[in-house]
């Protein structure tokens, strides 16, 4: 799957997005008349404001592009200068002999970076519209394959500025092992110009896992959920000598967990993942 967990379908979008419960008022015990419900907010609308959001528009081959200067892109680089502000203070004070002293950041390590890839790396607004937000296997595989996803705006150039301030990335993804070169083809060809190897993208790997995840996974059980694969695999990183200074990801599963000094949640109303 894309990640571990695909919350797929606008409906589930729109209950997020309204924080709605909807139902029947019932009368109970301790109410004789109906209660007030709260209607969720409607999909139409609701798709309108996404759109928007990103300044959807489609390009002459029917791809849907979201545009630099958009809300979104707004969004986007507020959070990328404040990331570049901490990562240039976490880098002099690494450089200088300091270390990280941020949750499990130990002293003299190199300082980190650590980026998802979905949507936090390469944009998949172009596969949620034209599916209608609505995940599947089978389109999604071919949609990873084909490498054909834009940056997200902004952040091959953060990519950029980290390693200018000796700072190494990793990207962390729960995309699984058969989508690994066409997530790393797309990684480049989007305008990663860092290191793209087995040591520095990480994917889902349920066949063979690695040894750092077996309190959750082995080959005959893949248990681990988003947040256990996310954390082991940061603790694993840090433990080849890397102090994460930042990580970065579009859902609030893919920062939890520790092993990072500071996180960093980017926009993505379009999906959501536990």
């Amino acid at each position: 799957m894309r990640k571990s967990l695909r919350v797929a379908g606008l409906a589930t979008a729109c209950t997020v997005a309204g924080a709605a419960l909807y139902a029947t008022g019932v009368a109970s015990a301790d109410q004789a008349g109906p209660r007030p419900t709260k209607e969720p907010h409607n999909i139409g609308l609701l798709v309108g404001e996404i759109d928007d959001y990103y300044g959807a528009s489609q390009d002459a081959d029917g791809v849907w592009k979201s545009s630099p200067d958009s809300p979104y892109a707004k969004d986007l680089a507020r959070i990328q200068a404040k990331a570049k502000k901490d990562i240039k203070k976490a880098a002099r004070k690494a450089h200088h002999g300091h270390g990280g002293h941020g949750g499990q950041g130990a002293r003299g390590k190199k300082p980190a970076i650590v980026l998802d890839v979905d949507d936090t790396a390469l944009l998949s607004f172009d596969y949620e519209k034209s599916t209608n937000f609505t995940y599947n296997n089978d389109s999604w595989d071919a949609y990873v394959k084909a490498a054909k996803r834009p940056a997200v705006f902004g952040m091959p150039e953060l990519v950029k500025y980290a390693k200018s301030q000796g700072v190494e990335v990793f990207f962390l993804t729960g995309l699984a092992e058969s989508q690994r070169e066409g997530a790393v083809t797309n990684l480049a060809k989007a305008g990663y110009k860092t290191s793209l190897d087995r040591t520095h993208v990480f994917t889902k790997n349920k066949a063979n896992p690695p040894a750092y995840l077996s309190h959750c996974a082995t080959p005959d059980a893949w248990k681990c959920d988003t947040v256990q694969f996310k954390e082991g695999t940061r603790k694993h990183i840090e433990s080849t000598g890397y102090d994460i200074v930042g990580s970065f990801g579009d859902q609030v599963s893919d920062l939890a967990g520790g092993y990072a000094n500071k996180t960093y949640k980017l926009p993505n109303p379009t999906y959501f993942v536990g």
